[in-house]
């Protein structure tokens, strides 16, 4: 029950879309942040035909429970008024007699329960639906959003490097015009420049790629402006992603897990519904007479199915113990396949982490120094222009390391947290 009134309220806090929905929270352009884009993705349309359909499985809850319509019969008896003078009517004060009939269906003791109980299961498991949308639509946004943010930077690096050659270009130039160096330096320096234009190139059409994706994620025009990422999600520190504390809360808060729980009751309370139909219903009904202008009489009438067809009834709770057994199944084999893949992407995030860490404190550093030492070397000509070009390509190796290990620690920690249904 705390598992279920968590997703309620989770499916309750959906924003109000409007124009201020172009905005995120601290007032910045959609696309600066990806809290901002997880804002404004609550109005997609395939979540909010999954919240429709939550709301229409709620409302199925009451009718399952409630008792059938009555009926009410009208029989006209003798319309021809034989044996005496009167002409033939469909009036009932002018027939021999007209019999009204009410009568009202009742379930075996328990059946109504169990309808409404299964109903609700049912309306569990559209809730649960919601919420894995939700989760998988978050994950994909947030996941997006990394890779954009990677290629944003990668190409402020690109341009970086692009200036770097174009002044190791010009130093080659005035040795090669001294006489100090040959002119494949300046021929090496041109071809290295136009790679990095290539790269450019590359890399700008990627971003309107990825631009694409979100803006359809976002149920936008795929040519929709997004501002430049300015900033990734922190991290959460090593105690908050300990495997596992992260395992309980998988089993009590996955959404997919959710679901399956709600299936698994659906089907108890099918399978109790397929046994308690061995016993009978029972229509009850009360009939007054008319005759002539007054009720001269009142009969009392109770009706009673027999379920004599045994066989049938058999085969239907056999099917209701299958279905409750796979439903079992099912929830096991989810339960053991998104465990393994909580600790994949745990083990995953932690590797990617240690590679930001190591390209940061380590790598970065010596590229800087070893491309600091090259150009004073080839300067003063004690290094070769092939030296040199490989130390620019060294840091910006390290550069674009450091910044793929930040996009994929953000796209662990999504997958993470499309398991858990829930942000860390």
């Amino acid at each position: 029950m705390v598992a279920t009134k968590r997703l309620q309220v989770g499916m309750l806090c959906v924003v109000a879309l409007g124009a201020s929905a172009l905005a995120r929270a601290d007032g910045g352009p959609l696309g600066a942040s990806v809290e901002g884009l997880l804002e404004y993705a609550r109005g997609n349309p395939e979540y909010a035909a999954m919240r429709s359909e939550a709301e229409a499985a709620a409302q199925r809850v009451h009718p399952a429970g409630a008792l059938p319509d009555p009926v009410v019969r009208v029989e006209l008896q003798n319309i021809t008024n034989a044996g005496s003078d009167a002409s033939p009517s469909l009036l009932p004060s002018k027939v021999g007699s007209t019999k009204y009939t009410v009568m009202q269906s009742l379930p075996w003791w328990g059946k109504r329960e169990l309808r409404r109980d299964a109903a609700a299961a049912d309306a569990e498991q559209a809730e649960g639906r919601v919420a894995t949308t939700w989760a998988d639509l978050a994950a994909s946004i947030k996941t997006i959003y990394a890779r954009y943010f990677a290629t944003v930077r990668t190409e402020d690096l690109t341009r970086e490097i692009l200036d770097l050659i174009v002044r190791l270009e010009r130093i080659a130039q005035v040795r090669y015009a001294n006489g100090l160096a040959p002119q494949q330096d300046v021929i090496r320096a041109q071809v290295e420049v136009t790679a990095m234009r290539s790269e450019l190139v590359m890399l700008e059409s990627e971003q309107q790629g990825l631009r694409a994706t979100l803006n359809a994620l976002l149920a936008r025009k795929a040519s929709a402006p997004l501002a430049a990422p300015e900033r990734l999600r922190p991290v959460p520190p090593p105690a908050k992603l300990e495997p596992d504390a992260l395992a309980d809360r998988l089993r009590d808060r996955n959404p997919q897990l959710f679901t399956e729980d709600a299936r698994i009751r659906a089907a108890e309370k099918g399978r109790e519904l397929a046994y308690r139909n061995r016993y009978p219903d029972v229509t009850l009904g009360v009939s007054p007479i008319q005759m002539g202008s007054r009720i001269g009489e009142w009969e009392l009438m109770i009706e009673v199915n027999i379920p004599l067809q045994q066989e049938s009834r058999r085969r239907q709770e056999s099917e209701a113990e299958s279905m409750l057994s796979a439903a079992r199944s099912r929830k096991e084999s989810a339960a053991l396949r998104l465990s393994g893949e909580l600790y994949e992407n745990i083990a995953a995030l932690e590797a990617a982490r240690r590679i930001e860490e190591l390209t940061t404190t380590s790598l970065l550093p010596q590229a800087q120094a070893t491309l600091e030492a090259a150009m004073v070397g080839y300067e003063t000509g004690k290094v070769d222009f092939a030296t040199l070009l490989e130390a620019q390509r060294q840091i910006r190796k390290s550069r674009q390391d450091r910044l793929k290990a930040q996009a994929d620690v953000q796209v662990r920690l999504a997958a993470i947290e499309r398991l858990l249904g829930e942000d860390l």
